[in-house]
């Protein structure tokens, strides 16, 4: 099947040796600015999905998909509460829990800290401290025991180290005659972890539900239920489903709303970013552009012999388009190959330049990440692939326009 004169004649312009080589030194700075553009913008996105990936799984290993609270702040027939949130075919594991503020002291050092009492063999089924234990053992929580487990940075501010004896005090005082004393309790450290998020390695204790029980007067209630789902996506449905589910006075959360604010924050960075990485694209689009307006003016003579054989402004403008198109493909094909390779390699790439160069990119005592994570999403690749496109065919309008302009008489009146 013959293909359209319009497009034969656009791909020999593009495939021609031009006379004024300068036309082909823009459109090869244009397909490499297209390509540079497209593969910045696969490799950033898939960083920052890593980044994004990363981040949550470490959130997720300390807070639950969704945390069932009694609206009183305590929940009294939690066995039920699990029996009945178990039924539910998302949720995969449930633990009940006791959280409550406390002050840890050891000598002169005092620190608040948040204090959860769990029950080790139900609590590894909804998170996952037992991986991220830098020394001693999670299965050391045994009631009345009364071992505590701390967050790497919170042992490190106390000056603790394993075996030493913490004084933890709970906020709720008893009243003497000598007016009110605060209980409190000694605790020995029997494990220390570390998730890589400050805000729990400074912050979180973990002890023996039973031991959290006496020590707050709680007798054997809980201040609620932990829950795991099969799809983390999940939960904001799965939290609606629960609540009238559930025959108990509670409040339902999920980890999308404890978090809210800096999973926000995090898609918001990934969105500026393509828009900002876009703008490359952009730039490259306008070399598109007066690689055309240029391509057009040496091609005057040729526009008007095919206008007097019967070519139609419209068919110009196609020939030209076709052209500025192809240098958009061929960049774009090049960019999506590169980037593509890069973001499924980069753990391997980025080593080497920081072994070459003797540099580290991210020190894991600031970001508590040695290395970059990288994530490729192919709905990313796709919608860069789009845009990037358009891009480039819109860039191709003007100077096709320009050229189906092109008066016969007047382009061919000095040859």
């Amino acid at each position: 099947m013959a293909l359209p004169y319009e497009l034969l004649i656009g791909l020999r312009y593009t495939r021609a040796k031009r006379r004024n080589h300068f036309i082909s030194f823009i459109s090869g700075i244009s397909m490499l600015g297209v390509a540079l553009g497209v593969a910045a913008l696969i490799v950033v996105l898939s960083v920052m999905n890593g980044f994004q990936k990363e981040l949550r799984g470490r959130i997720l290993s300390v807070v639950s998909h969704i945390q069932i609270q009694g609206a009183s702040g305590e929940l009294s027939d939690w066995p039920r509460v699990v029996g009945q949130a178990e039924k539910h075919p998302a949720v995969k594991a449930a633990a009940p829990f006791v959280q409550a503020q406390g002050m840890l002291s050891f000598n002169q050092n005092v620190r608040g800290a948040m204090v959860r009492g769990v029950l080790p063999d139900l609590e590894d089924k909804v998170a996952d401290f037992r991986p991220h234990m830098k020394s001693g053992s999670f299965d050391a929580l045994v009631p009345d025991s009364f071992g505590i487990v701390l967050g790497s940075e919170l042992a490190r501010a106390l000056g603790v180290f394993m075996g030493d004896k913490v004084t933890l005090i709970a906020p709720q005082g008893v009243v003497t005659p000598a007016g009110v004393v605060p209980r409190l309790k000694t605790f020995t450290v029997v494990g220390i972890f570390e998730v890589g998020m400050f805000e729990y390695d400074n912050g979180l204790a973990l002890v023996a539900m039973a031991d959290a029980q006496k020590l707050y007067r709680m007798e054997d209630r809980v201040s609620g239920v932990r829950l795991k789902l099969e799809d983390l996506f999940t939960a904001p449905m799965v939290g609606h489903e629960l609540a009238r589910m559930l025959d108990v006075d509670a409040f339902i959360s999920d980890w999308t709303r404890s978090h809210a604010n800096f999973f926000r924050a995090v898609q918001i960075e990934k969105n500026m970013m393509f828009i900002i990485l876009s703008l490359i694209v952009a730039v490259a689009a306008f070399n598109i552009v007066s690689t055309l307006v240029m391509a057009v003016t040496d091609k005057q003579s040729d526009i008007a012999i095919l206008r007097t054989l019967g070519a139609s402004p419209g068919s110009i403008m196609v020939v030209f388009m076709v052209q500025g198109a192809l240098i958009g493909i061929i960049g774009l094909a090049l960019g999506v190959a590169g980037g593509v390779a890069l973001a499924l390699n980069i753990d391997v790439v980025v080593p080497a330049i920081e072994r070459l160069f003797g540099v580290q990119f991210l020190s894991k005592e600031i970001y508590y990440i040695n290395q970059l994570p990288s994530e490729l999403q192919w709905r990313d690749v796709t919608g860069i692939t789009a845009i990037s496109f358009v891009l480039a065919l819109v860039a191709t309008l003007y100077p096709s326009w320009r050229a189906s302009r092109v008066n016969p008489a007047e382009a061919l009146r000095y040859e």
